[in-house]
C-alpha cells in the first residue's frame, strides 16, 4: 500500500477573514476604498484643525489693527513706558503664536492617536 500523506485538518477560523485590526491595516497598505476612506478622514480632520487655528491667529493678530482703528485712545496707553500697541504686537504676539503652535501639535497628535485607535480597534 502506497504511503499516504498525513491528513491535515482545516479549521474554518484559520481560513476565514483576517482579524479586524489586521484587515484595517491591510486596507491601508493596499490602498483600497476602505483604506482611502480612512486616510481621507484623517487628512480632513488635520486640515480642519489647521483651518480653525489659522482663523484663531487671523482673528487674534488681525483684530489688533482693527482695535487700534476703532479705539484710537488705546494707542496712547503706556505700560512700563512703552505704548500698548508696541507691547501687543512686538511682545504679546510671540507667546500667542507659541501657544497656538503648541495647541496645533497637541491636537494633531491626538488626531493621529484617534486614527491609530480606530485602525487597531476590534470589530464589535
Amino acid at each position: 500500500m502506497p504511503d499516504r500523506p498525513a491528513r491535515v485538518r482545516v479549521v474554518l477560523a484559520e481560513v476565514g477573514r483576517p482579524r479586524t485590526a489586521d484587515r484595517a491595516r491591510t486596507d491601508l497598505a493596499e490602498q483600497n476604498q476602505v483604506g482611502e476612506a480612512l486616510l481621507r478622514g484623517l487628512i480632513r480632520a488635520q486640515f480642519a484643525l489647521a483651518v480653525r487655528l489659522a482663523v484663531v491667529v487671523v482673528v487674534g493678530l488681525g483684530g489688533l489693527p482693527l482695535l487700534f482703528a476703532i479705539a484710537p485712545s488705546v494707542t496712547t496707553v503706556k505700560v512700563l513706558g512703552v505704548n500698548l500697541p508696541w507691547l501687543l504686537l512686538g511682545v504679546g504676539s510671540f507667546p500667542f503664536l507659541v501657544a497656538v503652535g503648541w495647541a496645533y501639535v497637541h491636537l494633531a497628535e491626538r488626531n493621529d492617536q484617534d486614527f491609530t485607535a480606530l485602525v487597531r480597534r476590534p470589530e464589535r
